[in-house]
């Protein structure tokens, strides 16, 4: 499979296009007005504590309070509080006190001063959702403080390749700090991670001193911007190319890969075409279609989409399709097709929540069996984590998928202000 990331940046914002076989799986959209908040840390005030909820509000600065469960407290939480005496100077009135403990040991309290990490951008009334474990990702290494353990990414399959990166990882590892080993990692050696590791504790250290300081509520961290994470994160060894339209984005590209992963220099390309770059790899025509209520298939079956306050709704017809045989493996077959470009159309749409989808009726249980398998395995290229349920008695199929950021046509689109339309 060739897998490519286009980039275009224009005064309105920047796109970042995955391509996988030259189909559009993957769009990121950043606007002046819209940044990613997606890793960034604050130090918050506790507002409102729900114990029979399980969960508290946090006010980070932001127009709407920062939600925080209390399973995502953990053992470890970097909790602040004012124990100077008032003849001490002011810089030093502030204390960080560092301690693991158990979530019952923790009352958290309105006015308490915590560090959190935004895990889910606000989407419309709803704000941000915040964990009190911080994680810092590296191009190789995550760090995590407060923890003692070290992991390495599922990704990595080969068993000797796991032992030999885990041993490494424990070798490394500073003591009060967790470390997970990235998939871009494989066949890296212990002096590339250690380059790697020394970054992150810096970034730590300079977020310390920036929080003992800094008056809450207030960003203490902002993670990498939406080119740069993407190219941290997604640019692996299964990528074929990177274009890039803008030349100041292509030296910063650059630049980070020369320090990190030299010898992906010579995949990365300044665009100089005549058309815009999204039209020369028809990624416009793609972006319309993930906007559009109906898609069509290639068999002449289509697909509607239906975006409610509880659920989207996904309704599979056979619409143009000509049969040549019988009605259960017609029906089979665009079931199939469906299940294919819905996994598609999750990831590009970035849909989350409750999703239900209408599969043309089918009578076979083992057809049935096999549409549930095949939609599953579909779903394996989705970064997003998703559970899937094999089909009512209704012919319906209901998932959930891990909601992250707004969906695209949030970050495309406009409300309109006279009729909220």
């Amino acid at each position: 499979m060739k897998k490519a990331i286009i980039i275009n940046a224009s005064i309105s914002g920047t796109r970042v296009a995955i391509l996988e076989d030259g189909h559009l799986v993957e769009l990121f959209v950043e606007r002046p007005e819209r940044e990613r908040m997606i890793g960034n840390i604050y130090k918050g005030v506790v507002e409102n504590v729900f114990r029979g909820m399980g969960a508290c509000f946090v006010q980070i600065g932001q127009p709407q309070n920062a939600f925080l469960r209390f399973s995502d407290i953990g053992d470890f939480v970097q909790e602040f509080g004012q124990i100077g005496d008032e003849d001490e100077e002011e810089e030093n009135s502030w204390k960080v006190l560092q301690r693991e403990r158990q979530i019952k040991d923790l009352p958290l309290v309105t006015g308490q001063e915590i560090l959190v990490q935004i895990t889910k951008e606000p989407i419309n009334s709803k704000g941000a959702r915040v964990t009190s474990e911080i994680s810092i990702p590296g191009r190789f290494l995550v760090l995590v403080p407060g923890y003692e353990h070290v992991g390495v990414s599922r990704k990595i399959d080969d068993p000797r390749e796991r032992r030999r990166l885990k041993k490494i990882a424990r070798q490394i590892r500073p003591p009060g700090f967790g470390l997970i080993v990235r998939t871009v990692a494989a066949e890296k050696n212990q002096e590339v991670l250690e380059g790697d590791l020394e970054n992150l504790l810096h970034i730590w250290e300079k977020i310390q001193e920036r929080a003992k300081k800094i008056k809450a509520p207030a960003l203490v961290y902002k993670d990498m911007g939406t080119v740069s994470s993407v190219i941290r994160d997604l640019f692996t060894k299964d990528v074929n190319q990177v274009v890039v339209d803008s030349r100041r984005l292509y030296r910063e590209i650059v630049h980070y890969l020369q320090d990190v992963s030299p010898h992906l220099v010579p995949l990365v390309e300044l665009y100089r075409g005549k058309v815009p770059v999204f039209d020369a790899f028809n990624i416009e025509p793609e972006i319309d279609k993930a906007l559009s209520r109906k898609v069509w298939l290639k068999s002449g079956g289509y697909l509607i989409f239906d975006y409610t306050e509880a659920m989207v709704v996904i309704d599979v017809n056979s619409g143009k399709y000509v049969s040549r045989g019988q009605q259960e493996e017609s029906s089979l077959r665009i079931n199939l097709e469906a299940a294919q470009e819905i996994a598609r159309q999750l990831r590009l749409r970035d849909i989350g929540g409750i999703v239900v989808i209408d599969f043309i009726d089918m009578q076979n249980e083992r057809n049935k069996m096999k549409l549930y398998t095949e939609f599953k395995k579909a779903l394996r290229k989705d970064r997003a984590t998703s559970t899937v349920l094999p089909l009512s008695e209704f012919g319906l199929m209901q998932l959930t998928r891990e909601r992250i950021r707004p969906g695209l046509l949030f970050a495309l689109t406009e409300s309109c202000p006279t009729c909220d339309g």
